[in-house]
């Protein structure tokens, strides 16, 4: 019964995947539309110079041949000058649908009841009728001309220019319908070669992602402008139409559309009811003439020479704009411009017509992979499956793009895969989540909040015992705690402590440390477990610099605080140590109580280099191993120093900075000087040794207390020689130097 409740929510969230995907609502069709109008967004089809052009009615036009819509007679010379240019065909973006308001019978008309209208009749008599003039120059063209399908009825019927044949299916079944038309004027139809519909077909979100390339009116098929063009330009005189039920169109008995059609030489596939799906380009400046360049003297043919051309307008005031998926304001010239642009190039977009059954048997099998998953391999293991598929199904669908211009559909699938792997995980989630609440509960107050989380994830590290591993350690104590506690209340001392201890906390565990211990106003930390951290001794550092800054602006705030109070300020100064080395490293304790800590004589050396922080007046002192594995930083030698327990002498090392005070002259000169200090004092050489400290002296950045401690030991060895078996070793006798 429980196996089946847990079914049942993801099992559920399938089916109303299924359904939805089925009915193909509005929903459904828009983020299909978001999900290609994206594709062709990162990878739109390149523009190349195509024999195709528009003729552009643009603003600078209107601005030199006046208000639209110009005289018939401009529009004739226009036409002229392109056959005369060598244009293989015009095609004319433009509804002529009523004579021309300056024809010799539209002025007679307007000034019929007006004196003199005798006269005015008698001086229009010889004036040529501007549409014979265009109808001629449509004559001395390879034109085509342009109507508009109606949703209403109109008695009114375009001249079909080319036959059509169909192969297959009728295509009457598949194309849109329409009542009515708008038509050209019969001359003017007359004398062109061809008549196209330029009907866009907008979706439900006003934007065009198909050009329709046939249309019906009634029982009559039209095809549009631009395959008029193509047509034209190729001396055919038929279309083609290839349906469901041809010969190699699959089809298994049922009408499915529309499949190709055939221009001349140039077969387009289509869908189902005849539209071409656009490959956009958005706008391209290359494709336009302005159209007052035309009728210039010296107009150049080369651009329009054997090429397709389009008269169109893409001022805004003629309103011939249209929404593209990647040109929300394209003229509508532009769109037929694009169609002719792709049927050239053979560059299409399409989507196959099983690729509504894939992509809901992929639906179906990943929901019911993951149901069976998330049980048995948990959530984590389910999850791969999941991410897996999504990728594959979103890498499957872009390549599919990128590559054969297939249009494949995965957001719906990714989205049901992954509604139906939160619910099959929630389950999961609720019954192992008690199980992370009661160790965060259990252990939160004591150990790190990175070790917690680490045992959330694995409660089975509960248990005694540890594991070798290298490891830099941290040691950082107050200086001359035992002074400032002496002259503080109770509750002053644990505000200081706590305003100490917080924010040095905050910057360990910013550069990846966990906190071992606080023992009293010292702070013991270490990298590189529990979590890895193959840089444990360069963050180590890191941090230790960090620290200081952090108690430079924490002294800086305290002072303040201490001059409006009128009370004297508290200088808190402290001694870091870092050591790196193989320590143990695990739960310590009893089986009652225990703590996530170290122990090892890594340890115990990272708590003498804190000690010797006096010695040397430094505030960091770093171990040899520590500053091999942070060469980056700006390090100075201390000392060849041999600490209590151990009975060889190791370098020790102060931190003056990070990379970028490493990379500064001033530190590369006070580098030099101070290799030169150490040198000579290591040889006996005092006299040099005291130049080379003076130069040292001369550096601000340099650590001042360290230079006054050789200073007194080069004194103390000019006075008295130091025995012959001397080596320059520094011998700390107890734990504080």
């Amino acid at each position: 019964m429980k196996r089946w409740f847990e079914l049942a929510a993801p099992g559920l969230l399938l089916v109303i995947a299924l359904f939805a995907r089925l009915q193909e609502g509005t929903v459904v069709q828009e983020l299909r539309h978001l999900v290609f109008d994206s594709y062709q967004r990162l990878a739109p089809r390149e523009y190349e110079a195509l024999p195709v052009r528009i003729v552009d009615i643009d603003e600078e036009s209107l601005k030199r041949l006046g208000q639209w819509p110009w005289p018939r007679t401009v529009m004739a010379r226009i036409v002229d000058r392109l056959a005369e240019s060598g244009a293989a065909a015009v095609a004319l973006d433009i509804l002529y649908a009523e004579p021309d308001r300056m024809s010799p019978a539209g002025i007679l008309e307007a000034f019929a009841s007006q004196p003199g209208y005798d006269r005015l009749r008698d001086s229009l008599a010889n004036m040529p009728d501007p549409d014979s003039e265009l109808a001629a120059a449509f004559g001395r063209a390879n034109t085509a001309i342009a109507f508009v399908l109606l949703d209403r009825p109109r008695d009114e019927a375009p001249a079909v220019k080319a036959g059509l044949s169909s192969v297959g299916d009728d295509p009457m079944l598949f194309v849109t319908r329409f009542p009515g038309a708008v038509a050209a004027l019969p001359p003017l139809q007359a004398a062109a070669m061809g008549n196209g519909f330029v009907n866009s077909t907008p979706d439900s979100d006003g934007v065009i992602r198909t050009v329709p390339l046939l249309l019906a009116l009634d029982d009559q098929i039209y095809p549009s402008l631009a395959a008029e063009a193509l047509r034209i330009a190729q001396g055919a005189s038929t279309y083609i139409v290839k349906s469901s039920g041809a010969q190699s169109e699959q089809s298994f008995g049922e009408h499915t559309g529309i499949t190709h059609v055939k221009i001349g030489a140039i077969t387009v596939p289509t869908e189902a009811t005849g539209q071409m799906l656009l490959h956009d380009t958005g706008h391209v400046d290359a494709r336009f003439i302005s159209a007052w360049t035309v009728l210039e003297q010296g107009f150049d043919p080369t651009p329009v020479a054997g090429n397709i051309v389009l008269i169109g307008a893409s001022a805004e005031a003629l309103k011939d704009l249209r929404a593209t998926p990647l040109n929300p304001t394209s003229a509508g010239v532009e769109l037929h411009a694009q169609a002719l642009e792709q049927m050239l190039a053979g560059d299409y977009l399409t989507r196959p017509d099983w690729a509504d059954g894939a992509e809901i048997v992929f639906l179906v099998v990943l929901g019911l992979v993951l149901m069976v998953a998330v049980p048995r391999m948990g959530a984590l293991g389910a999850a791969v499956i999941g991410v897996l598929a999504i990728a594959g199904a979103i890498g499957g669908s872009w390549i599919a793009f990128r590559e054969a211009r297939m249009l494949f559909d995965p957001l719906l699938p990714v989205a049901a895969t992954f509604g139906v792997y939160m619910a099959s995980s929630l389950m999961s989630y609720m019954r192992t989540e008690g199980e992370k609440r009661n160790v965060r509960m259990a252990f939160g107050r004591y150990l790190s909040p990175v070790l917690v989380e680490e045992l959330t994830r694995h409660p089975e590290r509960l248990k005694l015992g540890g594991e070798m591993r290298e490891l830099t350690l941290l040691f950082c104590d107050i200086r001359g705690f035992t002074r400032i506690a002496e002259g503080l209340r109770p509750e002053e001392l644990t505000h200081l402590i706590n305003g100490f201890l917080t924010p040095m906390t905050t910057v360990i565990q910013a550069h990846g440390g966990t906190i071992d211990k606080y023992i009293g106003d010292c702070i013991m930390a270490f990298w590189n477990a529990p979590m890895r951290d193959e840089a444990h001794a360069k963050h180590a550092g890191e941090a230790a610099l960090a620290m200081r800054e952090e108690l430079r602006r924490l002294n800086q705030d305290r002072a303040e605080l201490a001059k409006r109070a009128g009370r004297k300020p508290i200088d808190i100064e402290v001694g870091i140590g870092l050591n790196t080395g193989e320590a143990c490293v695990g739960n310590m304790g009893s089986h009652q109580r225990f703590d996530y800590s170290v122990l090892g004589d890594a340890v115990n050396v990272a708590s003498r280099l804190e000690a010797l922080s006096r010695v040397y007046g430094v505030d960091i002192v770093i171990g040899e191993d520590t500053a091999a594995e942070a060469s980056q930083a700006a390090l100075l030698e201390l000392d060849l120093v041999r600490v209590k327990g151990r009975a060889k002498p190791s370098r020790i090392f102060t931190l003056q900075g990070g990379p970028e005070v490493r990379a500064a002259p001033w530190f590369a000169e006070l580098e030099a000087a101070h290799a030169r200090l150490i040198e000579a004092y290591r040889a006996q050489r005092w006299d040099e040794a005291k130049a080379a400290l003076a130069s040292c002296r001369a550096h601000e950045g340099g650590p001042a207390g360290l230079y006054d401690l050789y200073e007194q030991r080069i004194m103390d060895y000019v006075e008295t020689s130091p025995p012959p078996e001397w080596d320059g070793v520094y011998t700390a006798a107890t734990k504080a130097g």
